[in-house]
């Protein structure tokens, strides 16, 4: 009953008439309380809230409110969208070429200026090309191509991912298993909260080198060498004396793609002299 005349009163404010019951006349209550009445069945009628569930669906997806994190990389940024993004663990995807099997990091490549994406349970990692295109050009078309891939409903991942070499196997060395334990368990979720992850490569016994691929923000992070060696490095020493030395180390495609985009600057820095 306390509701109903709290309700009253507001719808009554609504109208124009005094929030005073009191200055109102019995039969102006009575007629305010009989439109309250029948809005209240309206309201409550279960036609009037039937809703079509791809239109609720689409409604909430499009009203998703994408919040952006800074990265110790001034050329990434970590896109939280608020929903989920993978089951588990990361995907990086440093060129255009290896996005075939996203169809979320295949839309992000068509934006001029992103140069690596990179996905998490929760959020998606993105690396522009250079610190001469401003966040402020970007940010529309990335915020505009997450909402309406949310909207859509298409799956994430749509093909068959790129596999990592980061889980323990019953084949690994007891070594080699220590320093995937360790980096999947201390230093791999601190790394993925600033947009990065580092992945483990191999491990050569004989010289106690350990090869690590850097992965999302951490790419060409300017902090990425203090990180491994001060960080990385000292922790892994500290658990597995056999670890001589952490040296980063990047695939083919990686190399690649980074000669591609030296020339590329190459030629559009002629172009511009």
């Amino acid at each position: 009953m306390a509701n109903r005349v709290r309700c009253l009163s507001r719808l009554s404010q609504n109208f124009g008439f005094s929030s005073s019951a009191r200055s109102l006349r019995q039969g102006q209550l009575w007629a305010v309380h009989r439109k309250y009445s029948v809005l209240n069945k309206l309201i409550n009628t279960p036609k009037f809230l039937a809703v079509p569930s791809e239109t609720s669906q689409l409604t909430q997806a499009r009203a998703i409110f994408i919040q952006t994190q800074v990265t110790p990389n001034p050329n990434s940024l970590k896109f939280l969208p608020g929903v989920q993004v993978l089951e588990s663990g990361t995907l990086d995807f440093p060129n255009a070429r290896t996005a075939h099997s996203s169809p979320l990091v295949k839309q992000l490549f068509r934006i001029d200026g992103v140069r690596s994406v990179m996905l998490g349970t929760d959020f998606i990692s993105i690396t522009k090309i250079n610190a001469e295109v401003p966040w402020s050009i970007l940010k529309p078309d990335i915020f505009a191509t997450i909402m309406d891939f949310f909207a859509s409903g298409t799956p994430v991942i749509t093909g068959e991912p790129p596999a990592e070499d980061t889980a323990v196997d019953s084949e690994d060395s007891e070594t080699v298993a220590m320093i995937k334990e360790l980096l999947d368990t201390r230093i791999r979720p601190t790394v993925q909260e600033d947009g990065g992850d580092i992945v483990f490569v191999e491990f050569d016994e004989k010289s106690g080198v350990v090869k690590l691929k850097m992965q999302g923000s951490c790419t060409s992070c300017p902090s990425s060498v203090v990180t491994l060696k001060h960080g990385v490095q000292n922790m892994l020493q500290f658990y597995v004396p056999e670890v001589k030395e952490v040296v980063q180390v990047e695939d083919e495609v990686d190399e690649i793609s980074q000669k591609e985009f030296d020339e590329f600057e190459r030629n559009n820095m002629n172009w511009r002299d």
